[in-house]
C-alpha cells in the first residue's frame, strides 16, 4: 500500500500544498484532479525524490509498510510516467525496454522478458523498431512497458493520455487500467479530464489542499 501522511509543500514561506493525506491500495488507481499550478506535479516530484530546491517539504511517504521519503530515488521503487514517452531514440524499442529490467535479471532472460512484455501489449514485432518510427499510441505503450518492467512497487502517472487522439485514448486507457489491476500496483493518476478517472476508484480534488503561492 502507498500512503501519503500530512504532507505540506512550501515555496519560501508560502504553502503550495497543506496537510495532504491519502492512501492507495494494491491495484487501486487514485485520480488527482485540479487546474494547472495547484501542485499535482510538485507532489509527484517530492514522492520520487526529485523536488526542486525552490520547495521545502514535510510529512511522510510510506510504501508497503516502510517509510521512504528520506531514501534516494533509486531505492524508493516508484515508477513514473509523464505525458511524453521520453524514449531513447538512438536505441531500438527492445533495448529501451531492457534498460528498465532489474540488474538481477541476466543473459537471455532479459531479452525473453522484453519479448513477453511486447507480446502482452500487442507489439510482438517491435523489438528492433526505431522509436522514431512509432505512432503516439505505440510510444505510449512502450513507455508504460518500460515502467512496468522495472518492477515498481507503486506507479505515478502524470497525464499519460493527454497526447493521444480520442479513439486511441479510450482503448489505451483501459489497457493501462487492466494491467495495473492485474499486477496489483498502487497507482496515482494526475489528469485534467474526468473521463480518465477509472470507474469505482477514488478521485480526489487537489484544490482541497492547495494554497495559492
Amino acid at each position: 500500500m502507498l500512503q501519503i501522511n500530512n504532507v505540506t509543500l512550501t515555496k519560501g514561506q508560502q504553502p503550495l500544498l497543506r496537510n495532504v493525506s491519502f492512501s492507495v491500495q494494491p491495484g487501486e488507481i487514485v485520480t488527482l484532479m485540479g487546474p494547472s499550478g495547484c501542485g499535482k506535479s510538485t507532489l509527484f516530484s517530492w514522492m520520487i525524490g526529485a523536488l526542486s530546491p525552490a520547495f521545502q517539504a514535510s510529512g511522510e511517504l510510506w510504501l508497503n509498510g516502510s517509510r521512504i521519503e528520506q531514501l534516494p530515488t533509486e531505492r524508493r521503487r516508484i515508477g513514473i510516467l509523464f505525458q511524453d514517452a521520453l524514449l531513447f531514440d538512438h536505441l531500438s524499442v527492445g533495448h529501451n525496454l531492457q534498460l528498465a529490467l532489474p540488474a538481477s535479471m541476466r543473459g537471455h532472460q532479459r531479452k525473453a522478458a522484453v519479448f513477453r512484455a511486447l507480446a502482452q501489449a500487442g507489439l510482438s514485432d517491435f523489438y528492433a523498431r526505431d522509436p522514431a518510427t512509432l505512432s503516439g499510441g505505440q510510444r505510449a505503450r512502450v513507455a508504460l512497458l518500460r515502467a512496468l518492467l522495472a518492477q515498481p512497487d507503486a506507479l505515478l502517472f502524470d497525464e499519460p493520455f493527454s497526447r493521444l487522439d480520442s479513439a486511441l485514448r479510450v482503448s489505451f486507457r483501459q489497457w493501462v487500467f487492466d494491467t495495473i489491476r492485474a499486477q496489483n500496483i498502487p497507482t496515482i493518476l494526475v489528469t485534467h479530464d474526468p473521463a480518465d478517472a477509472p470507474e469505482n476508484m477514488p478521485s480526489l480534488d487537489m484544490m482541497r489542499w492547495h494554497q495559492t503561492v
